[in-house]
This record gives C-alpha cells, sequence and structure tokens, in this order.
C-alpha cells in the first residue's frame, strides 16, 4: 500500500510525541520581570516608610538616652503624630481623587467653636453639641464638594475661600457669644458625660497600664499610678481610621473609584463611576476628620480656641505627599500617608530632647516635601513608561 493507504494507530503517535525533544514555549515579549526592589520602589509609600526607618536611626542615635524611646516618649511623639494622621488620611484619600482641601484647619478651630459655644454657654449635654459640631462641619465639607463638581473651579480656590471664610466666622462667633477668643470649660463637662468621655476623653486601657506598672515594666508616680496613664484615645481613632480607609481603597469599588477618578476623571465618568458622588463624599471625609481633630482635642485640653488648626492643611498635605500620593492624582497610600504623618511627631518632638533649636523643624518640613515630591516624580515617570 501507498504511503496514502497507511495506517498510524493513535499509540504510535504518542509514542513519536514522548520521544520527540521537548521544545520550550517562547517568552511572552510583553511581559516584562521586574525585581522585588524595582517593585518595592514603585510601591506609593516607600518613600514614607525609608524616611521612617531614617529619623528613627538619627534620633536613636542622637537622642536615645534622653528618654525619647521610654513608654512616655513613645507616647507624646505618637500623639502628636495621631493628630496629624487624622487630618492625613483624609487629605490622602482626597489628593488621589485629584481634588484639595486647604479648609481643613480652619474647621478645625470652627468645629471646637461649635462644641464650645453651646455647652458651655447654651448649657447643652456635651454628646449633642459635639454631634451638632459633626453635623456643621460635614454640611460645609459637602458645601465644599458640589461647589467644586458643580462649577468645576480648581478645588485649591473653592477651598482657600472656605479657609478664610471658616477662620473669620470663628472669630466671629466667639466674639459674639464668648467675647473672647479661647473658651474654657470643656474638660470638666467631658469627665461627666458619658458619650465624650467614652469616645473622645482621655485614654484607655488604664488597668492594663496600671497593672504594666506595678509589675516592673513601667515607670509609677509616688500615688501610685502610672506614669503613663494609658493609650490616648486620639492614637486609637487614627489606628481605625488608617485601617479602615487603607481597606477601602485597596478592597473595594469604592477605592476603584477614587483612583480612577483621580486618574481620569472624565474616562471614569464614561464607564459609570459617579465621580460627583465620589469627590463630595470625600470632603465631607475631609470635614469628619478635621472636626474629629477637633473633638478630641477640646475634650483632652478642655478649652476650644478660634486659632486652632493654624497651617494644619499643608501639614496633612505635606504627610500625605511624604506619603507618595501624587499632587496630580490617581496614585498614592494611605499608609504611607500615616508613615508621613508619624515622621512629623518624631521629629516634632524628638527634637526637644536633643540640642537642636526647635526652628529648625520647619526647615526640616520643607526638605521632607522637596525630596518627598522629587521620588515622586520618579516614581510617576516609571509608572508611564512601564505602561
Amino acid at each position: 500500500m501507498g504511503i496514502a493507504g497507511k495506517h498510524v494507530s493513535p499509540l504510535s503517535n504518542a509514542a513519536d510525541s514522548a520521544s520527540a525533544p521537548a521544545t520550550a514555549t517562547p517568552a511572552d515579549e510583553r511581559v516584562r520581570r521586574q525585581s522585588w526592589f524595582g517593585h518595592l520602589l514603585n510601591r506609593p509609600e516607600f518613600a514614607a516608610i525609608s524616611g521612617a526607618v531614617l529619623v528613627f536611626i538619627v534620633f536613636g542615635v542622637g537622642a536615645g538616652s534622653s528618654g525619647m524611646f521610654n513608654l512616655d516618649g513613645v507616647m507624646n511623639w505618637s500623639q502628636v503624630a495621631a493628630y496629624l494622621g487624622l487630618l492625613a488620611v483624609g487629605a490622602c484619600l482626597l489628593m488621589i481623587a485629584g481634588e484639595f482641601d486647604l479648609s481643613i484647619g480652619s474647621m478645625i478651630g470652627f468645629a471646637g467653636m461649635m462644641v464650645a459655644i453651646p455647652s458651655v454657654y447654651f448649657h447643652w449635654p456635651l454628646s449633642v453639641a459635639i454631634l451638632f459640631a459633626f453635623i456643621c462641619s460635614m454640611l460645609l465639607g459637602a458645601l465644599n464638594g458640589y461647589l467644586v463638581v458643580k462649577t468645576r473651579l480648581p478645588s485649591f480656590i473653592v477651598t482657600l475661600a472656605f479657609l478664610f471664610i471658616l477662620r473669620g466666622l470663628t472669630l466671629a462667633l466667639s466674639i459674639l457669644f464668648a467675647d473672647r477668643t479661647i473658651i474654657s470649660g470643656v474638660g470638666d463637662l467631658a469627665q461627666n458625660d458619658w458619650l465624650a468621655n467614652t469616645l473622645f476623653h482621655g485614654v484607655a486601657l488604664h488597668g492594663f497600664f496600671a497593672w504594666l506598672g506595678h509589675m516592673g515594666i513601667g515607670k509609677l508616680l509616688d500615688s501610685g499610678e502610672p506614669l503613663v496613664p494609658g493609650i490616648p484615645k486620639v492614637i486609637l481613632w487614627w489606628l481605625g481610621l488608617a485601617a479602615v480607609s487603607a481597606f477601602v481603597l485597596a478592597k473595594t469599588r469604592f477605592g476603584n473609584w477614587i483612583l480612577a477618578v483621580g486618574g481620569d476623571a472624565n474616562a471614569a465618568k464614561n464607564v459609570g463611576v459617579p465621580v460627583r458622588r465620589v469627590k463630595i463624599s470625600l470632603f465631607v471625609l475631609t470635614a469628619f476628620c478635621s472636626c474629629l481633630f477637633a473633638v478630641l482635642q477640646v475634650c483632652d485640653i478642655g478649652s476650644a480656641a478660634a486659632d486652632r488648626g493654624l497651617q494644619k492643611e499643608f501639614e496633612a498635605i505635606i504627610a500625605a505627599v511624604i506619603g507618595g500620593t501624587l499632587l496630580t492624582g490617581g496614585y498614592g497610600s494611605v499608609i504611607g500617608a500615616c508613615f508621613g504623618a508619624l515622621i512629623f511627631g518624631v521629629v516634632q518632638i524628638g527634637i526637644t530632647y536633643t540640642n537642636v533649636s526647635s526652628d529648625w523643624f520647619r526647615v526640616f518640613l520643607g526638605v521632607m516635601l522637596l525630596i518627598a515630591v522629587l521620588f515622586n516624580h520618579y516614581v510617576r515617570r516609571r509608572v508611564s513608561q512601564a505602561q
């Protein structure tokens, strides 16, 4: 029989295939392997974590024996970092969406007065005054966002206007009702108000820290009370808010919307992302963070002042930028912003443990901002080239 009539069994085909040399699958030229260091370098929080490690090393060498890293010292700079961290979380998410809020510093002073005036002069229950402050602040945040998305004016301009409006309104109301710019007496009310005392006033885990003191781990005062009575509640609020925000940004559809809106708002709108709702929600969040800052501060210090929160908006933006958030939007990290706030707290308090003048703190902030912007610019170029 000819070749055309030759019968070839399936078994022989399998044997021939098994005996034939294996050929390697050609690599896909579209897939580019990246080293672990390159992947780490592209993470938005890489610069902030590296900066935090460097700051700890510097102060560990320069102020390690001064008590800065004792339990009381740790609580001091952690508390400073936590207050700024509350603002940095909200500012970070808003900046990822491509917008800014310059009114958050003035909102702190305004919200503090909205707590103090009704409770001290109108004798409202402090919990009601706190709720009133949150409602007023978040409504103003919604108004900020609405004006930005409705008029399409730059958020820088709109919120700059509210910076002056809220600061002037706070001064005017404090003079009108109290004839002074500082209102005291809130601390005593906070101790007697269940809601304020539970959520905003004092410290947590007092019994645990007292037990540590009696076990010899912490220092005790002559009265038998621990030198560090507990964890300030602002730290717990900061950690909780940061954890929730980081989860939302990384694991939820709303987080994808935030990144999409900041990357290209028109493209996001075309694929069904509710751009206006996302932006207004984030302006409400920044107002909530500012009011939370104010309530915690008023309950902790016991007074409200019209000039509270001065320049905090810039510090929050700097912390977010140090944390890897791009000024152009579409890229950033809540964790990075928290590390940026941590750097602030460590440096601001750490300088007091050294012989360096505290005047150099602002110089450090400027240098850190410049380095962060340059690094973020480098990362953005790498990301754009990879695409």
